[in-house]
């Protein structure tokens, strides 16, 4: 549910205002997806401390159910120097969960705060729970006084009224008035006067009467504050802020009344920057589990409000906004989402910053992309409201000393200086916002304050590379990427030549366009949320149309190898070029392969007998074709087919063509074949007392053939020919008589047609 503006209706006396309509006009909220407030219920058990008073404990016990857990105490002004830890039992499974450790210490600085406390822990749905704190080895110190363990059932089902809220700026004027108590039935704790600069100094306006609290004691009532007086003090009028515009837009926000906000338990008038001017945003992490869901946080916002407000006695939820890990962003303290409301999230900062806190514990691991996401476009809209450069610096003052994480002191009014958006560690003595967050926090500014970073050209579909340059012959899609989340880009725009040919939106990641024929210089522009761009390098895009060549047309030759029926080994050759680059050519029949632009031949075979269609088609980069094709007929003549001379013996054997050949020992013996082709290669079997033949083309004697081989072989193709044409042509072979060797066995002709 996103935040709208006030909804005010005036009547007889004050003004009568519906929960959850808050903060500027225009921002989009639907009535449908109102909620009402959603009653969280928190009980109590104090822990037995030992008597040195360095440690305490609460045994392990069953408990009503509950998800969100923390350890208070009586004096909010202390914090315990040591381990705090709970483990709790899930209601689901039944079974333990190992022991969690929670912050010792707040430190959020709420003025008027009625206890002490450790940051609460999300744990899911419990019904069993235990204990363990013990002093740091560091300190002499006690544990403090007042030990408690605050277990919090944050409610759930649907909300369906819209009940009246205890506050709520009166759009027609300046001023704020005070609404009567909630008619909710429970006691609620008397009103406060605003806080001063970031922490629990004595108040700048006059003070209010405020009733004791009732003494604690284990119990199942809600907490401090219910247990309060039930007279509600008169509360001095507050003067609202304006709501400047924002150089950056305004994210979705999910209002108060959206996450089931129970108003009446914190009715005081929100307080603001004294200056009315946010100079920083301070980034939290919640310190707690992270396995809640997407669906669970609301209620975990729920319990952390209630822990606030009911257990450690606040007046509100401490936190600005808070960010769940799926990415939703939730109002937090009540004042206007588009107004400088003070929170208390920053001990000693609180009257300068924003406070932007992400359920979770971010040590070890980053919060998901698009939480961090999320935090970036609350801290843009904020900042840009009142011209503050997110990458920039800040100097702010603090309301009281202090030590940071880092060891750095100050006294109380010292000027410091503060990178605009930094981790509460920065300036207080806590882990948060955790180390691995942390170490995400110039990436957060970067996305916050822009330009777009990381952008790159990925590929450009409809077009082929080559090198550095891509050719098309027809329209193209730019693919492009970017470090920065698409929920901080406004558009993208792709340039051809510098000038805008096609505009998308953020979250775009690719564009088409048409070239004209020519040499194109292509980019992507990113124009982040605040206005600033960024452009990627350049890429040549070359669009023509000019097909490619078939230089050498496709042809066959007969080759070297084993010769089978159905297998007769060739040599297909071509040779393909192109006026921009040639990418490959493919053949298509009687197979399929692809080469690439430099080779320029390939061993196939064909089938004996068979005219056999062999067709290629070369492409361009820009895509491009031209094809060129041939038939070729192998075939094969048997030895019987030869005319013979002197004296030939006939052998029997599968191994042989025909299952027949010739063998010769005889000097002079010979066989003669006549054929029409265009390429001739001469079939033997060959062993290690093989012998030699001469062969002659055409009358020529053009070779002597040595068949001796150290292994025994059949249907070898032993010798080839190849001319430019097919014509008529007499392939002799005469027997050697090769000394010690004078046997040689052929197995028949084989002829291109």
């Amino acid at each position: 549910m996103w935040v709208t503006a006030a909804t005010a209706v005036a009547g007889l006396a004050g003004v009568l205002v519906f929960q959850g309509v808050t903060g500027s006009a225009g921002n989009g909220v639907h009535p449908d997806e109102r909620r009402g407030p959603v009653k969280a219920h928190a009980r109590t058990e104090q822990l037995a401390t030992s008597d040195d008073g360095r440690s305490a404990t609460l045994g392990q016990r069953d408990a009503e159910p509950f998800s969100l857990v923390g350890v208070t105490w009586t004096d909010p002004a202390l914090h315990v120097p040591g381990a705090i830890e709970v483990r709790t039992r899930s209601v689901e499974s039944g079974q333990w969960s190992r022991w969690l450790r929670l912050d010792g210490d707040s430190g959020q600085g709420e003025g008027g705060a009625a206890r002490g406390g450790t940051e609460p822990a999300w744990v899911g749905s419990s019904d069993g729970v235990e204990a363990r704190l013990r002093s740091g080895e560091s300190t002499s110190a006690g544990l403090p006084a007042g030990l408690r363990l605050d277990m919090v059932d944050p409610g759930s089902g649907k909300i369906t009224g819209m009940e009246p809220a205890a506050f709520a700026v009166e759009v027609s004027g300046e001023s704020t008035p005070t609404d009567s108590p909630s008619d909710s039935g429970e006691p609620t704790q008397s009103t406060t006067a605003p806080e001063t600069p970031g922490s629990s100094e004595p108040p700048t306006e006059p003070p209010v009467s405020e009733q004791p609290t009732a003494p604690e004691t284990p119990s199942d009532s809600a907490s401090p504050s219910a247990s309060a007086s039930a007279t509600v003090s008169p509360t001095p009028t507050v003067s609202v802020p304006p709501a400047p515009p924002s150089t950056a837009p305004q994210p979705p926000i999910t209002s108060r009344a959206g996450w089931g906000a129970d108003e009446s338990i914190s009715p005081e008038e929100p307080g603001y920057l004294p200056e009315g001017k946010i100079k920083a945003v301070v980034v939290h992490h919640t310190a707690e589990s992270n396995a809640y869901t997407c669906a669970d946080g609301p209620a975990v916002v729920r319990g952390i409000y209630a822990y606030h407000v009911q257990q450690l006695g606040w007046k509100d939820l401490g936190y600005n906004f808070l960010v769940d890990k799926c990415g939703t962003i939730y109002e937090g303290r009540k004042g206007g989402i588009d107004r400088p409301v003070m929170g208390a999230h920053a001990y000693g900062f609180n009257t300068e910053t924003t406070g932007i806190s992400v359920l979770g514990t971010y040590t070890d691991a980053a919060p998901p992309q698009i939480a961090m996401a999320s935090v970036a476009r609350i801290a843009a809209w904020k900042l840009g409201q009142y011209g503050v450069d997110p990458a920039g610096t800040t100097t702010l003052t603090a309301g009281d000393s202090g030590r940071s994480y880092f060891g750095k002191t100050w006294a109380k009014g010292a000027q410091l200086s503060f990178p605009v958006i930094h981790g509460h560690r920065d300036g207080y003595n806590t882990q948060c916002p955790g180390d691995a967050f942390y170490a995400q926090l110039a990436t957060i500014r970067s996305w916050t304050a822009g330009p777009v970073t990381g952008l790159a050209i990925k590929s450009i579909t409809g077009a082929g590379v080559y090198g550095t340059t891509y050719y098309t012959k027809a329209p193209i899609t730019v693919n492009w990427s970017a470090t920065t989340p698409v929920s901080l880009i406004s558009k993208h725009e792709l340039l051809v030549d510098g000038k805008v040919a096609a505009t998308t939106a953020g979250t775009g990641t690719s564009a088409k366009a048409t070239l004209a024929i020519g040499s194109h210089k292509i980019s992507v522009r990113a124009v982040h949320q605040s206005g600033k761009t960024s452009t990627t390098a350049a890429a040549t895009v070359i669009a023509e149309t000019t097909a490619p060549t078939f230089t050498a047309k496709p042809a066959l030759a007969l080759r070297a190898g084993t010769v089978n029926t159905t297998a007769v080994p060739l040599t297909l050759s071509w040779k393909a070029t192109d006026s921009a680059a040639l990418k490959e050519v493919r053949l298509t029949t009687p197979a399929s392969a692809t080469y690439g632009p430099t080779t320029y031949s390939a061993a196939r075979t064909a089938t004996s007998g068979v005219a056999t269609t062999w067709s290629m088609t070369a492409y361009d980069q820009a895509g491009n074709t031209a094809t060129a094709s041939l038939v070729g007929t192998p075939v094969i003549l048997q030895e019987t087919s030869a005319a013979r001379s002197g004296t030939w013996t006939t052998k029997s054997s599968t191994s042989y063509l025909g299952g027949k050949s010739y063998s010769s020992s005889s000097k002079s013996a010979s066989l003669t074949w006549t054929f029409t082709g265009k390429s001739a290669a001469w079939v033997v079997s060959r062993a290690s007392t093989s012998g030699q033949a001469y062969v002659y083309v055409d009358g020529v004697k053009t070779a002597t053939v040595d068949l001796k081989s150290s292994t025994t072989k059949y249907r070898d193709a032993i010798w080839t020919k190849t001319w430019t044409t097919s014509a008529k042509h007499t392939i002799k072979i005469v027997v050697v008589g090769t000394s010690g060797r004078p046997s040689i066995t052929t197995d028949g002709l084989v002829y291109l047609k």
